[in-house]
């Protein structure tokens, strides 16, 4: 399966059927409606490996959410001056190790960093904050869960 698929189609194994092959459910990050668009880099954020159309975010914006992962300020620079995504600034909510969540008004994002990517997805004003996090959050986990 490829990284675009992540954006725009993941399968995942729900259940068991009767002869123990797996079923599967279709979702992605877009296709959950709690995002409406994404893009997934690699862990050094030197490479986009998937993206929504139009959803640019531009290697300056990306390297900065990089710094922001080693920096283990007590205060983090993006925490003071907030970030870029895709020509939009957003200013922090959350910043640790793994997460990096911005909002701009009622829209916003959510970054989440693997062992081997860097999530970033874009949320619409329409959706709570929550349902977005919850949402790569639970990517996230699953990509670790397979090594990624």
């Amino acid at each position: 399966m490829s990284w675009q698929a992540y954006v725009d189609t993941r399968y995942e194994v729900t259940a068991h059927d009767a002869s123990h092959s797996p079923t599967y459910a279709q979702s992605s990050l877009v296709a959950t409606g709690n995002i409406d668009k994404a893009a997934i880099f690699n862990s050094e954020g030197t490479s986009a490996w998937a993206a929504s159309a139009g959803f640019t975010v531009a290697p300056a914006e990306i390297e900065a959410v990089v710094t922001s992962f080693a920096d283990n300020s007590d205060v983090k620079k993006v925490q003071s001056e907030g970030f870029h995504v895709a020509g939009e600034k957003f200013f922090t909510i959350k910043s640790d190790n793994r997460s990096l969540y911005g909002k701009k008004g009622k829209e916003g994002v959510v970054i989440v960093k693997t062992q081997q990517a860097i999530l970033v997805a874009h949320y619409p004003e329409s959706v709570q904050p929550g349902a977005a996090a919850n949402t790569v959050e639970q990517l996230g986990d699953y990509l670790i869960g397979v090594g990624y």
